[in-house]
């Protein structure tokens, strides 16, 4: 067995987030640290240390080993933000609904969910998401140019699908959409954002109880319906795996989740195909390789860097003896950049088809919502690029507003023109 690696003196620690040199690639040196040091321990900005994880192989199996602990209320949690202790409670509390749990809770949980979010559920709702496209993009060639697609289309999208899934009722729906839109903007005040959030997790406290008393066909309502059953179910113990307070948190999970993930995603891709026309031309000659693109494309931006976590027994891994209780950070980015996996990895290659990225995870937390982004960003790229195929950026790329401290990456704005 190798020895344990030490860890760097406190003065050589990197200080995390590492920063990006081009905008469409993660940290250079990650790649480094894949080559000669794959388990590095870095200092997060609270001042606590964490183990980045950068290889692949590592990533997949340290998100399949139950001695590692996606625990949002464990204090070594590692948080890419300096956050008050209000403010990791407010994160543990939407984490309890499902992302922050182990099994076998989580299982119970993610259990009552999965159904929503099969190919076939999701295969109902894209002529809704179609209508959605196609509307936006008609406002689009009939307004005034150049237009910020983040606000015009990018944002829009998943969120007007959300009010549909959530069954926020239509007269809300403005409501919703903008108190959505303003919490995940970096350019609103810190205070307007908590306003925000704020009313938006009131909203939903009103809607669920609504909900409860009349269950509606909409995920929400079918959800309470399937606690209902589980809590008279013999086999059940007689408890429901989401109360109120868990099915607020699940509503603000997906709300964020399916909101701003999505929307990055797509302004990311648009302007990457824009810069890469080889590869847009390569699609749109062949609309039937696009969802295979749209791997490429999750791969190739991986939007969220890293997913924390906790080590509950130690854990050797990469050739480091991980302790008990130190935090962890999973590194997506860096993986789906490994080149022992992807030939080329920094080449945007549309024909790749890596299915075995980890963008959306990998193991018991795999991203449930994972259908309802493919077929939103499948949708999109199809119909943008078929109905406006002069479309191109107004601003050079250097000249974007990049997303360059948010825990998930992408653009504030995206300012196009055809």
């Amino acid at each position: 067995m190798p020895q344990p690696t030490p860890a760097p003196a406190e003065t050589e620690l990197p200080r995390f987030p590492l920063a990006r040199g081009c905008p469409f690639d993660p940290p250079a040196e990650y790649a480094a640290m894949r080559a000669d040091q794959p388990v590095t321990r870095v200092r997060m900005p609270s001042g606590q240390d964490a183990w980045l994880v950068t290889r692949h192989e590592d990533v997949r199996r340290l998100l399949t080993d139950p001695r590692v602990s996606a625990d949002r209320e464990h204090p070594n949690l590692p948080l890419t933000e300096a956050v008050t202790p209000a403010g990791r409670r407010a994160i543990a509390a939407v984490g309890r609904s499902l992302i922050g749990l182990d099994p076998p809770e989580h299982g119970a949980r993610r259990g009552m969910l999965i159904t929503e979010f099969t190919v076939r559920r999701i295969n109902t709702l894209r002529p809704y998401v179609q209508g959605v496209v196609d509307g936006l993009v008609d406002d689009l060639l009939a307004g005034p140019r150049p237009v910020d697609l983040v606000a015009a289309l990018c944002l829009p999208v998943p969120s007007m699908v959300l009010c549909e899934l959530l069954g926020v009722p239509y007269a809300d729906r403005e409501f919703f959409q903008h108190r959505a839109t303003v919490q995940v903007r970096r350019g609103v005040a810190p205070e307007e954002r908590q306003k925000a959030g704020a009313e938006l997790r009131s909203y939903l406290d009103r809607l669920i109880t609504e909900k409860e008393a009349n269950p509606s066909d909409d995920l929400l309502g079918r959800l309470i319906v399937r606690n209902r059953e589980a809590a008279t179910d013999d086999d059940g113990g007689g408890a429901s795996p989401f109360d109120h307070d868990l099915l607020v948190g699940l509503a603000m999970l997906l709300m964020a989740a399916g909101h701003e993930s999505t929307a990055n995603m797509i302004s990311l891709g648009v302007a990457g195909l824009l810069e890469n026309p080889d590869q847009l031309s390569a699609i749109m000659s062949d609309p039937a390789a696009i969802p295979m693109a749209m791997e490429e494309l999750l791969r190739y931006f991986a939007i969220v860097d890293t997913m924390p976590r906790v080590a509950k027994a130690d854990i050797e891994v990469g050739g480091v003896s991980v302790p008990a209780g130190d935090g962890l950070l999973i590194g997506f980015a860096s993986a789906n950049r490994d080149e022992s996996v992807f030939p080329n990895p920094d080449t945007l290659d549309v024909r790749r088809g890596a299915r075995h990225h980890v963008a959306f995870g990998y193991g018991v937390h795999q991203c449930i919502g994972q259908n309802l982004a493919r077929a939103e960003m499948e949708i999109v790229f199809r119909t943008l690029f078929a109905r406006i195929p002069g479309l191109k950026l107004a601003v050079p790329l250097h000249e974007l507003p990049f997303k360059d401290d948010s825990s998930v990456y992408g653009l504030d704005r995206l300012p196009v023109t055809w």
